[in-house]
């Protein structure tokens, strides 16, 4: 007994719990041996969820992230891991140097001086490579300065390097200097901030900072406004902040209004009226300060030194404004601020356009939804909210977005947005019917071939979509008359169930398995089929707003069983020129078509070439294209035919639509 107690405490004591993130990492190494780095990453993310303090999956995920060139992904990966395992040298160096490339240059020269101080030779060298420019750019730039002291630029410049450098007091020295100099350019009090934060400057410590990012944040430019939001404390400043901030920039309009409105919240009124009068009376004069001085002393009852800036709002522009004036004086409405909620509406919409402009799809999504909120009939900004977060890949958002505007009263925006939501709802909802119909008249073969397929796949939120299909192929002639026309006709219809990868850079992967019914012959034959399709295009599309030159290729590989276990690859390229107005748009094109096959079959091996045109009849839907190409071809296995060569009319009509 006392032999078995042991036995089994030496077991539990070396029994192991199972590892949690095994199985995603086992996927994650199985699919980098196979280069597939989308299903890798995925296995690495869910790993790491499953045992976040692990340096090692970060690492390897970092890695991955190089491999596909999303650097950025892999820097944010390195540092994490370093933080995890500050001795890893390796993740070290590897971040130190995604750092550089960053043009983070102080984070960068930090790790490598660290590392170099521990011997390594490497981080020595790419320590040189950043720190004598830097040394040799700050005494340049203190050279100037000690020619011209008044110089923005130099002042400017030789605070970025010290920044760099880690010489944080001569970075804010000189960056409070440049400031001082051009207080217009308010993104430099980001600078002077960011800096004053390292250093911890102020009494108490730190105050200094969040001034200058105060300041920073109200007026100027816009995205330094943002990053100085991000920057301060998660709260609403005090009023002591207020007043710092004014002391750092006295002639920010936004920051002393701001201030001004806060004391009358607070029920500061006597406090609220100097910073009122001095933005009312500061040239050009601020209307809506004027009429909330002109309401204060009404007020308390000095309507003589009211009536001055009553006056001069009635005089003024805006009507609103004067409006609320004359109420005051000949009603009873109460007193009381105007509401800001236009403005600041005004302000969303005019730094959701500038976000868009400069390329910051996130910051225009946030001041879009800013917008909508106070704003929500506005149309046009739910479509916009649609079209940001569809660039964002937010699909199943966009698509609810594009579903509230396509119900506008404005048909403009209810067109653009029902076409949107139509091609997104394929790619969101749960079950997607997609219908197409190729019918095509051939002079060659002097007949008419149609195909087309009915399909209704299924979306699991993983990348493969299960579906079921009935494809359609035959001619109305039944057989062409030649040897073996399976490539134009199979004359059947074709049941099966499948499988399809979620389309990836232009690349899908299927396969299926099924039945094949003719309608010749009367006989019912297992059908298995599978490809991969690659379709790539630049350039002006038919379905475009522009026109201009493009280019057009689809490349499939295709494995058919009942054509004796074959696999047949296909090239169609198209080159040429897309015009006319969106209604009437067509293009003209030459064609450059490549078949082959694993069995050498005559018929399967074959090369066109010639001129073509694609156009859209406008009384049709947008979905409908006609296609008329003029080919020449020969096969490559002469042998086969009696004749090498050919000549082709083909005359098509394309119609797909999806439910």
């Amino acid at each position: 007994m006392r032999v078995a107690i042991l036995f089994a405490a030496i077991t539990c004591a070396c029994a192991q719990a199972p590892d949690p993130a095994y199985e995603p990492l086992a996927r994650a190494y199985d699919a980098l041996r196979v280069r597939d780095y989308d299903t890798a990453v995925a296995g690495f993310l869910t790993a790491i969820e499953a045992a976040p303090a692990r340096s090692a999956i970060r690492k390897d995920l970092a890695y991955t992230y190089l491999k596909i060139g999303e650097n950025e992904r892999a820097r944010d990966q390195f540092r994490e891991a370093l933080r995890l395992d500050p001795d890893d040298t390796a993740v070290a160096l590897e971040y130190a140097f995604l750092c550089y490339e960053a043009k983070e240059q102080a984070q960068a020269r930090r790790i490598f001086d660290r590392l170099r101080r521990e011997g390594n030779a490497t981080a020595e060298q790419a320590f040189r490579n950043i720190d004598e420019p830097l040394v040799a750019g700050i005494a340049r730039w203190q050279e100037a300065l000690a020619r011209g002291p008044d110089n923005f630029s130099a002042h400017f410049e030789l605070a970025t390097l010290a920044e760099q450098r880690d010489d944080l007091a001569l970075a804010a020295e000189h960056y409070e200097k440049a400031w001082r100099i051009l207080p217009a350019r308010r993104s430099v009090l980001l600078d002077l901030g960011r800096v004053w934060k390292q250093l911890n400057r102020g009494s108490p410590p730190g105050s200094d900072a969040d001034a200058a990012l105060l300041a920073a944040s109200r007026g100027g430019e816009m995205r330094a406004a943002e990053r100085a939001r991000e920057l301060l404390p998660d709260r609403y400043p005090y009023v002591d902040e207020f007043r710092r901030a004014l002391q750092l920039d006295p002639a920010s309009v936004e920051l002393r209004r701001e201030l001004a409105y806060l004391l009358l919240r607070m029920d500061r009124p006597l406090d609220a009226e100097p910073e009122f009068r001095l933005l009312a009376e500061t040239p050009p004069g601020d209307l809506l300060s004027a009429a909330q001085l002109a309401f204060l002393l009404h007020a308390r009852g000095d309507d003589a030194a009211a009536q001055p800036f009553f006056d001069r709002v009635l005089a003024g522009p805006d009507e609103e404004l004067a409006g609320r004036v004359r109420t005051v004086l000949h009603g009873p409405a109460p007193l009381g601020p105007r509401t800001e909620a236009k403005p600041a509406d005004v302000d969303a919409k005019v730094m959701a356009e500038r976000s868009l402009q400069a390329g910051y799809l996130p910051d225009a999504l946030k001041y879009l939804e800013i917008a909508h909120e106070a704003e929500p009939a506005d149309d046009t900004l739910t479509l916009q909210l649609g079209q940001v977060s569809n660039m964002l890949h937010q699909d199943t958002r966009a698509e609810r977005w594009f579903d509230l505007a396509r119900r506008s009263a404005d048909p403009r925006i209810a067109r653009e947005a029902a076409r949107a939501w139509h091609n997104l709802r394929g790619a969101t909802a749960r079950f997607r019917t997609t219908v197409w119909l190729l019918p095509v008249f051939s002079t060659r073969w002097h007949d008419f071939f149609s195909y087309g397929q009915l399909k209704t796949d299924v979306r699991l939120g993983i990348p493969l979509r299960p579906y079921v299909s009935l494809r359609f192929i035959g001619d109305t002639r039944v057989s062409t008359g030649v040897a073996a026309p399976q490539y134009l006709s199979e004359s059947s219809f074709i049941l099966a169930v499948g499988v399809a990868t979620v389309p990836w850079h232009g690349i899908t992967g299927w396969a299926e398995a099924g039945s094949a019914m003719s309608y010749v012959t009367g006989h019912l034959l297992p059908d298995y089929r599978g490809g991969i399709s690659v379709t790539r295009g630049v350039g002006a599309a038919l379905g475009g707003e522009s026109s201009g030159w493009f280019l057009a290729s689809t490349t499939d590989g295709v494995f058919l069983s009942r054509f004796g276990n074959d696999f047949l690859g296909y090239q169609q390229t198209r080159f040429g020129y897309t015009a006319g107005p969106p209604a009437l748009r067509a293009q003209v094109y030459a064609n450059a078509n490549v078949t082959v096959d694993a069995k050498r079959q005559g018929w399967a091996n074959f090369v066109e070439w010639g001129p073509g045109i694609r156009f859209r009849p406008p009384v049709l839907p947008r979905s409908v294209f006609v296609t008329v190409d003029w080919l020449r071809g020969a096969y490559l296995i002469h042998a086969s035919y009696p004749q090498a060569a050919f000549r082709d009319l083909r005359v098509g009509m394309w119609y797909a639509f999806t439910h």
